[in-house]
């Protein structure tokens, strides 16, 4: 079974940073795409950035283009997400994801099959 734990989630003023944490169990990490999504109320959830199994590939929503890092400690198995000149546009609850096929890179929600529990971020103006 696996099991997503995001963190690093919290209350900042626009402009500010923050870095997302996502810490997931087992031993196939590796071999999988991660990905973070957000959803902010009465909205549905929207990808924000995804990371190939390697790392080596990056993918991001318009929105956060230039100003979000995606990246991933596989010795570690986490992931990250650098926010960099957040907006209150941003606020949501962030959520990882980790694919659900081998060495499949997808931008999609319905291509996770894990999902993490969310962590709050809000950014103030």
């Amino acid at each position: 079974q696996v099991q997503l734990v995001e963190s690093g989630g919290g209350l900042v003023q626009a402009g500010d940073s923050l870095r997302l944490s996502c810490a997931a169990s087992g031993r196939t990490f590796s071999n999988y795409a991660m990905g973070w999504f957000r959803q902010a109320p009465g909205k549905e959830r929207a990808f924000v950035a995804a990371i190939s199994w390697s790392g080596g590939i990056t993918y991001y929503a318009d929105s956060v283009k230039g100003r979000f890092t995606i990246s991933r400690d596989n010795a570690k198995n986490t992931v990250y997400l650098q926010m960099n000149s957040l907006k209150p546009e941003d606020t949501s609850v962030y959520y990882c994801a980790k694919a659900l096929r081998y060495h499949q890179d997808s931008t999609h929600s319905y291509d996770y099959h894990y999902w993490g529990q969310g962590t709050q971020v809000t950014v103030s103006s």
